[in-house]
């Protein structure tokens, strides 16, 4: 080979060893399709060249088979998958299970190894007949004595899509999972260095960190980078950073974790005049018009609450939050989003995921900032995908 040519390859080589392309992997809901106007979502709303992964959430299982969720679930994917006639690179997954899902929605088809065989197989059948990339598996979480039954279910879907590789002129369909970001539920629920054999990246759920939940009540960040001033013991564990060291520290390698990026923010109602962080609260925020579900707010929400509210930037954990009478909402924004991006590609991760993009302004007409403000905030400050 010549020189020219031999610089060539170790350029190449280079970038790649350089995680030069970043994944940015978003998900969206089904059932965003159902929200008033401006927050009506479908597969039109998506533009093909936005995210690298898409991740359509969620199916079910029944009768230890995958199973559409919703009767529009069919043409939604149709429409998705059109997408990709614009950008053949675009990759979609399906996600199986999420929040109301829950644990017990993965028994008893993990139970044994001939129902977990049929489901695997529907699930190839399924992926292969409705045009999928791949398989996001959302056990929001197993337990303890589940963790066994997850590996086991993760080891056998990729046995099984290795075989379905070698006898398919396809790609090898993908395999990740939404993976919880609380050092307990870390322990309690993955074996983590199997899992990192198996699977091709994980989405990390790095967000949730506080909300209306918890006792004693009071305001917390849904999604601080850091660890703040205030936090002690186990709220030490409760940011986004710890997490990502976490996991890899627990054996998954930096860039199989795909950082997880909240559209939405938590809100609390204050009990008091205090308005500051750790401030009491008598329970979670007022519902939102659009999204109507208390203690939440999708970003287009967030943009229409900060007219007339009183911003505060918490240097430590640098993340926002805002306050309007007796709402607090900790959220996420442009800001916020570039020092997270910023965080991860100083750790060499795989990139970021957005839950959800549906949540993000995706019209452009509730920022100003232009159609998918955050989303795009993240993607330019990845640079290549």
């Amino acid at each position: 080979m010549d020189q020219k040519g031999l610089w060539g390859g170790l350029a190449v080589l280079l970038l790649l060893q350089g995680g030069y392309a970043y994944k940015l992997v978003c998900y969206f809901t089904n059932w965003s399709q159902n929200r008033q106007e401006p927050g009506k979502f479908t597969p039109e709303n998506i533009d093909p060249f936005l995210c690298s992964h898409l991740i359509y959430s969620f199916a079910s299982i029944s009768k230890n088979k995958v199973i559409m969720k919703d009767k529009n679930d069919a043409m939604l994917y149709q429409t998705i998958n059109s997408l990709k006639m614009k950008n053949p690179k675009l990759k979609i997954l399906l996600s199986i299970g999420g929040y109301l899902f829950g644990s017990k929605g993965f028994h008893p088809m993990v139970d044994s190894s001939t129902s977990r065989l049929k489901f695997i197989n529907s699930v190839i059948l399924f992926l292969r007949n409705h045009n999928f990339d791949g398989l996001d598996i959302s056990w929001i979480y197993p337990d303890l004595k589940d963790n066994t039954h997850f590996t086991v279910l993760i080891q056998e879907l990729a046995e099984s899509f290795q075989k379905d590789f070698v006898k398919s002129t396809k790609e090898r369909l993908l395999l990740t999972a939404g993976v919880s970001a609380g050092r307990q539920m870390i322990d309690n629920s993955y074996q983590i260095k199997k899992l990192a054999k198996e699977l091709d990246f994980i989405n990390l759920l790095s967000f949730d960190f506080h909300g209306s939940w918890e006792k004693p009540l009071v305001t917390g960040h849904n999604s601080p980078l850091r660890k703040g001033q205030l936090d002690r013991r186990t709220s030490s564990y409760y940011n986004v950073e710890y997490a990502v060291e976490y996991w890899i520290n627990k054996g998954m390698p930096a860039e199989k974790v795909i950082m997880g990026i909240p559209m939405y923010g938590r809100s609390f109602t204050l009990a008091s005049a205090e308005t500051a962080l750790g401030a009491p609260a008598s329970g979670p925020g007022a519902a939102g018009p659009i999204t109507k579900s208390s203690g939440f707010l999708a970003y287009y929400e967030i943009c229409q609450f900060l007219q007339g509210a009183k911003i505060t930037r918490l240097q430590d954990q640098q993340v926002p939050y805002a306050v309007k009478g007796n709402q607090w909402v900790g959220y996420d924004d442009m800001k916020s989003v570039e020092n997270k991006v910023q965080f991860l590609k100083n750790l060499n991760l795989g990139g970021a995921m957005i839950w959800s993009i549906d949540l993000d302004d995706f019209t452009g007409k509730s920022c100003s900032k232009g159609s998918y403000p955050l989303v795009q905030t993240v993607k330019r400050n990845l640079g290549s995908l």
